[in-house]
């Protein structure tokens, strides 16, 4: 065992009794590199983080410029500062649907949390709807919108009035009042498995919401950045929220995120009482610095558009005897097996071979795939053919 694994296992804490316990040397574009030199090909973005990939250059260049002409240097939202002021003004053009102020927050844990405060300050209201199997977050606020109580019930008590609706259940939507505050959902449930909206489901959750005073979140923080094939998901089906949630891409690998909405509505956390949500690191101008360049890269290139062309190709390549089916938004995607007993087997054999996939939270027959936007055709080919390859293997030694 090496010193640093030894060290690692005794001073940082885990989150799981068996972490991954990869090396980090050093990553660049596609791929994680350990302490031996063997590269990893990143298949998964650091849970959709890595959009533009490992150490993006135009990332790299704003990050070390903006550090070394000021840092911290005063809880977010007393000072002017440069990078907050382009980056939300930049966001607010290319959104162009009255979602034109940001509040800048440290994660998209946080973003949830501002946006649940809003929410019923706003409206005088309490109640709060999520949808079951969603997951948006590990502190308590974020913890409680949770469905699954089995979980949940370690950390109880949670926020109260919380309660929980059937995502792509239009039979639902009369659950929604005008005794509710908010409701928060993801246009793509990524944690389930990537089960996306059917046909104007989310449509009409959006007329229910008008129709009863309620407020409408966007979880964005998975899908946000050109995940889906446009920039924001809401584009790709058509609607408008309340409060927009982004995260994860947001910093090109920075940690940063933010709650989007519109100027009248976000003016309620500065007022009666004023300071109704502050954050000593919100905003941070080296993570908005970072933040900037990526929302700039994706601008003004084309990886968003080729998403699509690249989630096809993956869809072409991935047909497996053991596979059962394959869904996606963009490049997120699930990859179903026949049977639950492959999942781990399977995650543990691309590590092994040098192709970085991952878990889902609610989903124990799929292994996650959602590479940085960068990724090529032929890397694409090279990752599929390792996966394809480890399914040839798990499958014989179970007799399947």
């Amino acid at each position: 065992m090496s010193s640093y694994r030894r060290l690692f296992l005794e001073h940082v804490a885990q989150t799981s009794l068996n972490p991954i316990g990869l090396e980090v040397s050093r990553a660049s574009g596609m791929y994680i590199y350990d302490h031996q030199g063997k590269a990893y090909l990143d298949f998964d973005s650091g849970i959709s983080v890595s959009v533009l990939g490992h150490c993006h250059p135009a990332v790299v260049e704003a990050v070390q410029k903006q550090a070394a002409i000021y840092m911290h240097t005063m809880v977010y939202g007393e000072h002017i500062q440069s990078p907050q002021v382009e980056y939300a003004t930049l966001l607010s053009t290319i959104l162009n649907n009255g979602l034109d102020t940001v509040y800048y927050v440290n994660s998209g844990t946080e973003a949830v949390e501002t946006a649940l405060k809003l929410a019923r300050k706003a409206t005088g209201r309490r109640e709060i709807i999520s949808c079951k199997n969603a997951y948006h977050g590990s502190t308590i606020a974020a913890e409680s919108l949770r469905s699954d109580y089995s979980f949940s019930r370690h950390f109880a008590p949670g926020i109260p009035e919380v309660h929980h609706i059937a995502f792509n259940s239009e039979e639902d939507l009369h659950l929604i009042t005008e005794k509710t505050a908010c409701v928060i959902l993801e246009p793509v449930q990524a944690e389930n498995g990537i089960i996306t909206p059917r046909q104007t489901y989310l449509q009409k959750v959006r007329q229910r919401c008008t129709e009863t005073g309620t407020l409408m979140i966007l979880d964005e923080i998975q899908t946000g950045f050109g995940r889906t094939g446009h920039m924001f998901a809401h584009q790709k089906y058509g609607i408008v929220p309340d409060i927009l949630l982004i995260a994860k891409g947001m910093g090109g690998g920075m940690p940063i995120g933010g709650v989007v909405a519109a100027r009248q509505l976000m003016m309620e956390l500065a007022q009666q009482p004023s300071l109704g949500h502050i954050t000593t690191f919100g905003g941070h101008p080296v993570c908005v610095a970072g933040a900037l360049a990526t929302l700039k890269t994706l601008s003004e290139t084309d990886y968003i558009q080729r998403v699509t062309q690249k989630e096809q190709l993956l869809h072409s390549l991935l047909i497996h005897p053991a596979i059962r089916q394959v869904r996606s938004s963009g490049l997120m995607m699930a990859v179903e097996l026949i049977s639950a007993d492959l999942l781990t087997p399977v995650i543990s054999g691309c590590l092994e071979h040098g192709v970085l996939t991952d878990y889902f939270l609610f989903d124990n027959r799929s292994f996650r795939i959602a590479p940085p936007l960068i990724i090529t055709p032929d890397q694409i080919r090279e990752g599929v053919h390792t996966i394809l390859e480890v399914l040839d293997q798990v499958s014989e030694k179970i007799n399947l």
